[in-house]
């Protein structure tokens, strides 16, 4: 039986992560599942226990301030997660769903963060379909299907078990992500392996069907390094809306499609985001009256919130440049 050779074999291998205990927490359930998103188990678990000791409970998270919150999840990127999470516990302090109908409603959380909440922190029989789930899908049942997600996810329905609901959707998870992996899977040792049709059929890598690659665009922008006298550095927020939403910067031109043939030339800098990457012409200033923003001494960096590509830009521009230019923002 699927369920029954998935648990015994969870049992043996899981490992052991910090929002996984006796005591099921569902602050900590949504928190890991939020930061997990588009974020690898290592670099999740050292963060998860600064954000677990900073704030210890729903409410005390509920306490902070956006730009608290921004600036602990820097690093982690896909900044609009943390300002979904700042948000959403609003909402989770006062009281936390314990159905998927009820906590797909709240900001930040979709199908696959409600199923997965649900059944993990509340053992309701739930399909939480992430990429290692498609993966392991995938393969059992050979499905020919580019992300499959829609067969997917009724295929895992007809396997749910009536009782270890949350264990059996962390064993398919941890499965994927310990043996049935994107390359070399350990299929041998794999408790599933008898009935896996991609095992059986011997292409196993064929699976999960790939769409091919689309080339990903570039977009060009001038970073402006605006050093005082006392080496403050001049840093601005960025607007609520859209990507970076609320983040610290250095000032930017807009950021275009086409690049600009322009007099003065500084180093590159080079960040690629998820559908596209930025290359980053930085130079200094020493005329800045058209440029708003708080002027940040290097050593109080740490204290605001500033994307990975921001921390790129500047480090470059601090350590790489000798001479100023004479720039009039327009």
């Amino acid at each position: 039986m699927f369920s029954a050779k998935l648990l015994a074999w969870y049992d043996q291998e899981q490992r052991e992560l910090p929002w996984r205990n006796t005591v099921k927490n569902p602050y900590h359930t949504w928190l890991s599942e939020v930061m997990l998103q588009q974020t690898t188990v290592a670099t999740v678990i050292p963060r998860f226990q600064d954000f677990i000791k900073k704030w210890p409970t729903l409410q005390d998270l509920a306490r902070a301030s956006i730009d608290e919150v921004l600036t602990e999840w820097q690093g982690l990127g896909y900044y609009s997660r943390a300002r979904n999470l700042h948000k959403c516990v609003q909402l989770l302090a006062r009281a936390f769903p314990s159905t998927e109908a009820e906590l797909i409603k709240l900001p930040g959380i979709g199908p696959y963060t409600a199923a997965a909440i649900a059944s993990i922190a509340f053992d309701q029989k739930a399909a939480a379909v992430d990429g290692n789930v498609m993966r392991v899908l995938s393969r059992y049942f050979a499905l020919n299907t580019p992300k499959p997600i829609e067969e997917v996810y009724e295929k895992l329905k007809t396997l749910l078990p009536n009782k270890r609901c949350g264990d059996f959707t962390q064993a398919l998870m941890e499965l994927g992500a310990l043996q049935c992996r994107p390359v070399s899977p350990f299929c041998k040792v794999c408790p599933l392996r008898e009935n896996c049709q991609a095992y059986i059929l011997g292409k196993v890598e064929n699976f999960p069907v790939k769409l091919p690659k689309q080339k990903i665009p570039t977009r060009y922008t001038t970073a402006f390094i605006l050093k005082r006298e006392d080496g403050a550095i001049l840093l601005r927020k960025r607007l609520p809306q859209g990507l970076l939403g609320g983040m610290m910067e250095v000032p930017t031109t807009p950021w275009e499609e086409k690049k600009k043939e322009k007099d003065i030339t500084g180093p590159i800098v080079r960040h690629t985001f998820t559908h596209f990457h930025l290359e980053v012409e930085v130079c200094h200033l020493h005329h800045a009256s058209d440029f708003e923003g708080i002027w940040v001494h290097p050593g109080d960096f740490k204290n605001y919130a500033l994307p990975t590509v921001m921390k790129k830009i500047l480090k470059v521009g601090l350590n790489g440049m000798q001479e100023s230019i004479v720039y009039t923002a327009k």
